[in-house]
C-alpha cells in the first residue's frame, strides 16, 4: 500500500546525504527524537537491503491562519475558524545516489496518500510545506502547490488531493 515504512533503528541513518545540510543532520540526528516525543512522525524508503535509507519525510498535525488562505478557498470556509487544520510535510529528502530518478515524486505521493488517508479520521483541509529553497519550491510547484499569502508556505487542499485518490 505504501512505498515507506516508519523510521526505525534498524535503518542506518548515518550514510544519508542529499546535500543540504539541514535535511541531511536532521535524518542523522534529530529524526529518532521528534518520533519518540510525537513531534513528527518519520517515513523512510530504503535500499533492497531494506536499512539504506535512500530518502525520507515526515509528517505532522498543523494548522494556518485563516487569513493566510486564498481568498479563493477561504470564502468557502466559516468565518468563526481563526486557524485551519492541516497536515504539515514538514521535510522530504532524497538521498544523492537516488536523485533525478522519481524518487522524490514518490515520496511526495505516498506522503500525499497518508495524508489523505488520515484526513478520513482527522480533520485536515489541505497539506502544508514550508520549502527549504527555491529548488524546492519549484519542486512543490510542479505538483500544484499553492503559494501562501505571507509565509513563505505552499497548501495542496485535501479536494485536491482526493481526486488523485478517490475509490
Amino acid at each position: 500500500m505504501f512505498l515507506t515504512e516508519s523510521l526505525s533503528s534498524k535503518h542506518d541513518k548515518s550514510k544519508f546525504c542529499c546535500g543540504k545540510a539541514m535535511l541531511d543532520s536532521y535524518i542523522q540526528i534529530q529524526a529518532s527524537q521528534d518520533v519518540k516525543r510525537k513531534l513528527s512522525v518519520c517515513f523512510v524508503i530504503t535500499d533492497k537491503s531494506e536499512s539504506l535509507i535512500r530518502g525520507y519525510y515526515t509528517l505532522s498535525n498543523n494548522s494556518i491562519p485563516l487569513h493566510q488562505v486564498p481568498d479563493k478557498y477561504r470564502k468557502k470556509l466559516p468565518k468563526s475558524y481563526e486557524s485551519i487544520p492541516t497536515t504539515l510535510l514538514g521535510r522530504l529528502a532524497v538521498d544523492k545516489a537516488e536523485q533525478g530518478q522519481g524518487t522524490g515524486k514518490l515520496l511526495l505521493v505516498d506522503a500525499l496518500k497518508r495524508s489523505y488517508l488520515i484526513s478520513k479520521d482527522i480533520g485536515s483541509y489541505a497539506v502544508v510545506v514550508d520549502p527549504l529553497d527555491n529548488e524546492a519550491k519549484l519542486f512543490y510547484s510542479k505538483y500544484g502547490f499553492i503559494e501562501l499569502p505571507d509565509s513563505g508556505k505552499m497548501f495542496l487542499p485535501m479536494k485536491t488531493i482526493n481526486q488523485l485518490f478517490e475509490e
